[in-house]
């Protein structure tokens, strides 16, 4: 096949001409771009095909491949490759004459779709499905011969060696990027010359890969342009669909993973074509942009060839970024192989030792075996953060210990995930937002400062390095071994005495049972509490003098086989990780069989939570997620001075209410300051449901009457009474309707209600006094949220909650104001929500954000209330008030106070608020942004307004994948819900955003 083709244009009146005398067909034609062929899209009766003429120099060669080529895959059933439609004469093509310039014709069943690059997530089904096709695709060529494949191509990878004659084009800092693989592909050309080869498509690309569209979620349905199709090293094609894959994704290596988990379940690769695929991906890239360089030279106004160049060369810095060895084991791993060739050597070598861990110290009098410390994330001993991280602290538990087990070892670590390394010094950005290096690669082993260390084996040192300069570790030793001929592993000894860089240099020799180092004291070692840290290593990864001690959670396949389990040395059977490990099926299974049917998990694929910091969960790997949903965490998840205002009151008194304690009137105290001073009386309860049970209670007591009237769509409890007034409850599913003593007014939702707009208050008020005046029994009270929360965070119009109570006041009904969602500063601007409409309510009820998570609640109300309330029945509550409860309380509302919460929520609610605006504004089906501070809400609806729950549903699950929880309800189940721990922080709302709009996106794509 040739280059520069005369520009002889064939139109659409001829294309139609061609296909009615080729096929017989008559259609609409729409012209489609091309590089070797005049294309058209045909819409007909008989259905949708592509019609492509050849220009007039092409080669007929070069068509009949094509066409042998095409068959071969329909023979093999693939109905996402191109489907060739014989013409009239039976003919696979026909030549028709243009002119006097013969053009060859060839006509295709439509593949209906968009392109890969509409493509805004393509790590779920898309990339998996473009696996399955493509390994399918694989499958099909492999026994497939064909001479004409066999030429010379630029763009074939094993031909790539021309790009050295082009280095020119190219700025230095540019070819010292390049240099590396091509030296690295040139001193391995000869291993990589003699692996396997195939007849490949070579150009699987955005624009050759067509998907569809289900539930959001892209699938690919075709795989075109077989142009560049050449008989190359199959693991080319491999590299090639890598190269286009992992661009503009910020971890290109877990693309690459996630793809070949899939790829080699239907076409297995090699081990021996795993080692060249990390430079082949580069050599594509490599290839990429050449060619675009030398094409802008030649097209210099063509803008868009350099644009599209940049994308290359952002990916192959990225690549160039990751360690070909580790990305060479994560393509072992994902293939089912062994991380490292070596292990099955290293087993064998461990096997014929007898190294117990008190080896490793013979002058340490702790030899009665090894004592495992638990210091994971999910660990109750290490505690919170404000503990872990006090040295002091942590080295007097650690000598509790000791002093508890006697002469042992206290040890532990390996795989473990650890909350240390949750900070932004482990932090990175994947593919589905931020994740953390979290889990522990080596084992720690705690013990006095100078303690002696000697080898467990015959080595030398590789490197002894002070690594205080520049990762605060301090001194780090690393020992070489010999398992087999010409295979090595690696010891590593962390955290060691400075006096230990005297004992050696790079090379020395070093005997089994030599005394080697000395644990560093605190000050040099690099970390709290004298420890060794002790590592096994089969690569360096072509690091000198240290090694990661950490790694991210998804990568532990790859770790773990690279790192491999120092008791598989030392053989203790308290470190026998299989012995502690938490296993999810068998939590799922108890839950469902021993806990109530009625209790039910979020998300498809639940979440594993141990542990909560300020407004971030981690499940049991470290995974981080961001929680937009817990308002109950309401100052943020085990905020220091709550827990230790609890944890101290705990270890003193616990008992209940019927015993004078100034804890229980400090607390109320500290609430009644954030109120009116109406509201001046206050029960303690447990919780929400409580608060509400005890609210109605008060006013039927009050006011002799049985009925309540309530807003549609509210939810106020979990207990008779209060789901008997939750038509959220008793209107959804498993409900039996509205109880007879419970009455109903409209939700005044203005933007999708009954009366909708600025002029809709008015209607809502009067149907609120036709439905009261109507009612046979005056109402006891009227409840109602602040801001309606499961009906979807409606706010309601700013004078119907004033104009209602007046109106239920008149009937001598009492006022209640539902502030367990909405309440204490929630809202910013006020302490509470019904502040936001100039009224007092004359009984308030508060839930558990109280107790920021503990159980710990309570009513608030009028003097009056409170006296017609005291009736002479005794009102005790166990557990409502007791001293726990009441320092809890307390030490949450001095938080919102000293931590200026609702100074934060108002400062950052709005600005939330403002962006969520903007984002509507390029994605128009979020059609509503309502809510007030930390309490906010989004509905999705379509341009009719009619609600959107699929879209919503998708995006909610979507969001966790990013790391980020949320809640979607309202009546039609098509509200995000944002109420957050207020402690949240600009970052984090940035993080929200981000996350928002690639989903916002991905849904708009594929609607």
């Amino acid at each position: 096949m040739t280059s520069g083709y005369k520009a002889l244009i064939v139109d659409i009146e001829q294309a139609s001409q061609i296909l009615d005398e080729q096929y017989g067909i008559q259609g609409i034609l729409q012209a489609q771009n091309g590089e070797f062929d005049f294309n058209f899209k045909v819409e007909s009766h008989q259905g949708n095909y592509l019609l492509k003429i050849s220009r007039p120099d092409c080669e007929a060669d070069f068509v009949a491949f094509q066409t042998r080529l095409d068959k071969q895959l329909q023979a093999a059933g693939l109905d996402f490759c191109p489907q060739l439609i014989e013409n009239k004469s039976g003919e696979a093509y026909g030549v028709w004459d243009l002119d006097g310039s013969p053009r060859m014709v060839r006509l295709y069943k439509w593949i209906e779709g968009k392109l890969w690059s509409s493509v805004v997530d393509p790590m779920g089904k898309a990339l998996h499905s473009l696996a399955q096709c493509s390994s399918a695709l694989s499958g099909a060529l492999l026994g497939f011969e064909d001479d004409y494949a066999d030429r010379d191509f630029k763009w074939d990878i094993a031909q790539g060696l021309w790009v050295e004659e082009h280095l020119s084009l190219f700025s230095e800092e540019q070819c010292q990027l390049i240099q590396p693989f091509l030296k690295a592909f040139k001193d391995n050309y000869g291993a990589y010359s003699g692996l396997r080869k195939a007849i490949i498509h070579n150009d699987i690309n955005d624009n050759n890969i067509i998907v569809r569209y289900e539930d959001f979620e892209a699938e690919v349905c075709g795989i075109i342009d077989f142009g560049d199709a050449i008989y190359s090293q199959q693991i080319n094609e491999v590299a090639v669909m890598l190269a286009y894959a992992c661009m503009n994704r910020p971890d290109p290596l877990n693309v690459a993973v996630e793809f070949l988990k899939t790829y080699h379940n239907g076409f297995a690769l090699e081990e021996r074509e795993l080692e060249h695929l990390y430079n082949l991906v580069a050599m594509r890239l490599i290839l990429s942009v050449t060619i675009s360089s030398l094409n802008a030279i030649a097209e210099p106004e063509n803008e868009y060839l350099l644009i599209s160049q940049q994308d290359a060369w952002t990916l192959l810095e990225k690549w160039a970024s990751v360690n070909g060895d580790f990305a060479h084991y994560s393509f072992r791993s994902a293939c089912a192989y062994t991380a490292h060739p070596n292990i099955d050597s290293f087993m064998d070598f461990v096997k014929t030792k007898d190294v117990a861990l008190s080896t490793l110290f013979p002058t340490v009098p702790s030899t009665d075996g090894v004592f495992h410390v638990d210091m994971s994330l999910a660990s109750s001993w290490l505690g919170p953060r404000y503990e872990f991280t006090d040295n002091d602290l942590m080295n007097y538990k650690l000598a509790k210990v000791q002093e508890a087990e006697g002469a042992v070892l206290i040890a532990g670590g390996y795989m473990e995930p650890r909350a240390y390394y949750s900070t932004k010094a482990y932090e990175r950005e994947g593919n589905y937002g931020l994740e953390h290096r979290t889990v522990h690669l080596g084992l720690d082993v705690w013990l006095a400062e100078g303690s002696p260390l000697h080898s467990p084996f015959d080595g030398k040192v590789f490197s002894i390095y002070n690594n205080d300069n520049d990762k605060d570790y301090g001194p780090t030793l690393i020992l070489e071994h010999e398992m087999a001929e010409g295979k090595v592993f690696y010891t590593l000894y962390g955290h060691l005495s400075r006096s230990t860089l005297d004992m050696w240099k790079k090379g020395d020799e070093v005997r089994q049972g030599e005394h080697i180092a000395y644990i560093g004291a605190e000050h040099e070692n690099g970390i709290w509490n004298p420890h060794l840290h002790f590592q096994i290593m089969l690569d360096m990864l072509g690091n000198t003098h240290d090694f990661p001690g950490v790694a991210f959670p998804r990568e532990l396949s790859v770790w773990s086989g690279l790192c491999p389990n120092p008791n598989l040395i030392f053989k203790e059977s308290s470190l026998d990780l299989s012995a502690s490990e938490e296993h999810k099926e068998e939590m799922l299974r108890y839950r469902k069989a021993h806990l109530g049917k009625g209790m039910s998990l979020s998300y498809k694929e639940p979440l594993q939570i141990v542990r909560g910091e300020g407004c971030y969960l981690y499940d049991i790997h470290g995974r981080r997620y961001m929680d937009t949903v817990n308002n109950v965490a309401h100052v943020g998840h085990e905020e220091e001075s709550v827990v230790k205002a609890g944890q101290a009151q705990m270890g003193l008194l616990n008992t209940n209410t019927r015993y004078l304690n100034r804890h229980l009137l400090e607390a109320a105290k500290e609430l009644l300051s954030t109120f009116p001073e109406q509201l001046s009386v206050v029960h303690f309860v447990n919780s929400g449901s409580e608060a509400n049970e005890l609210a109605l209670r008060m006013a039927k007591t009050c006011t002799g009457r049985k009925d309540i009237l309530a807003l549609e769509v509210g939810y106020h409890g979990n207990t008779n009474a209060t789901v008997d007034i939750s038509s959220y409850k008793f209107d959804g599913k498993g409900g039996s309707g509205k109880p007879a003593h419970t009455h109903l007014v409209a939700l005044p939702d203005t933007f999708r209600g009954q009366y909708r707009g600025e002029d809709a208050e008015g209607s809502y008020l009067n149907d609120f006094r036709t439905y009261l005046d109507g009612m046979e029994e005056t109402p006891a009270a009227f409840i109602a949220e602040s801001i309606v929360s499961c009906g979807g965070q409606i706010e309601l119009p700013k004078g119907y909650l004033g104009r209602a109570y007046e109106m239920v006041r008149e009937k001598g009904a009492l006022c209640i104001a539902d502030e367990v969602q909405v309440g204490l500063g929630r809202v910013g601007s006020k302490w509470w929500g019904f502040e936001l409409y100039g009224v007092v309510p004359d009984i308030v009820t508060i839930g558990k954000p109280l107790g920021n998570g503990h159980p710990v609640a309570a009513v608030v109300c009028t003097e009056e209330v409170a006296n017609g309330f005291a009736n002479g029945m005794e009102y005790f509550n166990t557990f409502g008030g007791n001293p726990v409860s009441a320092v809890v309380a307390k030490a949450v509302i001095q938080r919102v106070k000293t931590a200026k919460l609702r100074e934060n929520a108002t400062e950052l609610g709005g600005y939330w608020k403002e962006r969520l605006e903007q984002l509507a504004e390029d994605f128009p089906i979020i059609a509503d942004v309502r809510g007030q501070g930390l309490f906010l809400g989004f509905e999705l609806c379509d341009d009719q307004q009619q609600p959107l729950p699929k879209e919503t549903a998708f995006l909610s699950n979507k969001m966790k994948a990013y790391g980020i929880l949320t809640s979607v309800d309202g009546p039609k189940y098509n509200v995000i819900k944002i109420k957050p721990p207020m402690c949240i922080d600009k970052e984090a709302v940035d993080l929200f955003m981000k996350s928002l709009r690639l989903i916002m996106a991905q849904i708009k794509e594929g609607a």
